[in-house]
């Protein structure tokens, strides 16, 4: 197989068909986060809610979402595909369908549903499709997967904002960002989890657009 079909591969999104199966059962056993010790698997507590989202390599957005006051927990997988329990190796092959996700447990009390994405947006460069900068391929790509209609409005009414001062900022692309119901989450093996805490001087792949993310649009926090 040459290069140039390899790396179209990579950047095309799988059928079901040809996805790989994957396994029953999970590929790692969930423990405490290395940052707040709470239960990286935790049951979302009352009044709290969860999201899942994907902005390039994981190891660096999870530790955005966990600097974040009023988030509770963190951890990060794999969503968004079709390869129950994929490893690591397997999404970086292109043939799950899954993108590299934080799952963040947060409370909307203390942070409104629209200061969470703005951090997400203003995170990463939302326009590049299957890529964040150097990183390419299918996992690397840009999506929201909601839990609640509160998430959702916020998801799309801040995208339409961000959208907006873009193109006064003369961004030429067009968002790519995903925004769908939450799929099933698969938790990534131990060692990316709270990657940046426990290797300080770790690869961290963020790097926005330079553009503000407007706040205020009506989606105040419940």
């Amino acid at each position: 197989m040459s290069f140039m079909s390899m790396l179209t591969k990579k950047v095309s999104m799988p059928g079901r068909e040809e996805s790989l199966p994957g396994r029953d059962t999970p590929i790692m056993r969930p423990g405490l986060h290395t940052v707040n010790r709470r239960p990286i698997d935790a049951a979302v507590p009352e009044g709290h809610e969860e999201v899942l989202l994907g902005l390039g390599c994981f190891w660096g957005a999870e530790r955005l979402f966990w600097q974040t006051p009023g988030v509770y927990v963190t951890a990060v997988g794999y969503a968004g595909g079709y390869t129950k329990n994929a490893t690591y190796g397997e999404v970086c092959s292109g043939r799950t369908g899954h993108t590299e996700v934080v799952r963040v447990v947060f409370d909307p009390k203390a942070i409104s549903h629209e200061e969470l994405l703005r951090r997400f947006w203003e995170g990463h460069d939302p326009t590049q499709g299957m890529r964040q900068g150097n990183d390419i391929g299918t996992q690397y790509r840009s999506a929201i997967y909601y839990a609640s209609e509160e998430m959702r409005e916020a998801a799309e009414k801040t995208r339409a904002a961000y959208r907006d001062a873009l193109k006064k900022a003369g961004h030429g692309r067009d968002i790519t960002t995903e925004i769908q119901p939450m799929p099933p989450f698969y938790y990534a093996e131990d060692d990316h989890q709270q990657y940046l805490d426990k290797n300080p001087r770790g690869y961290c792949g963020l790097g926005g657009t330079g553009v503000s993310c407007p706040v205020g649009l009506g989606v105040d926090a419940k």
